[in-house]
């Protein structure tokens, strides 16, 4: 008995510890969000390079990257303590993009990285079956 309120202790404890640092995480996520909207901006409103759309592109990718994460968090503290595996996978296929739209010179690369993306995609679709959807 003894045992088992002390491993109950312990869990408790080490969930506190996951919890607050995970707030801390979306506050640095949330300051990370604030600094590439005023780098949107600046890529938007002021540079007039041929390079900007690539820039504004690669921005928004990378936008869409911290609200994955955020989303994560929130989704976690929702699920009562629990990461869904569809995030993941969600958060991967949106780096492999950003990946290709950065580093697309070489051709085999970018067929790796698409090669990548399909299997994702099969494991989004095979975690959102009845079988193994949790939610």
């Amino acid at each position: 008995m003894q045992n088992l309120q002390r491993s109950t202790t312990v869990a408790r404890i080490l969930q506190t510890i996951l919890n607050f640092g995970l707030l801390i995480l979306a506050v640095i996520l949330i300051a990370f969000l604030g600094k590439e909207t005023y780098a949107l901006i600046q890529v938007l409103f002021i540079n007039t390079e041929q390079s900007s759309t690539y820039l504004l592109i690669e921005g928004i990718v990378i936008y869409f990257l911290y609200f994955e994460f955020i989303a994560l968090i929130i989704k976690y503290f929702q699920s009562g303590y629990h990461f869904p595996l569809r995030y993941f996978i969600y958060i991967g296929i949106t780096a492999i993009i950003r990946l290709i739209i950065v580093d697309h010179k070489d051709a085999g690369s970018t067929l790796v990285y698409s090669g990548a993306i399909l299997i994702l995609v099969v494991a989004l679709y095979l975690a959102n079956t009845d079988r193994l959807k949790r939610e």
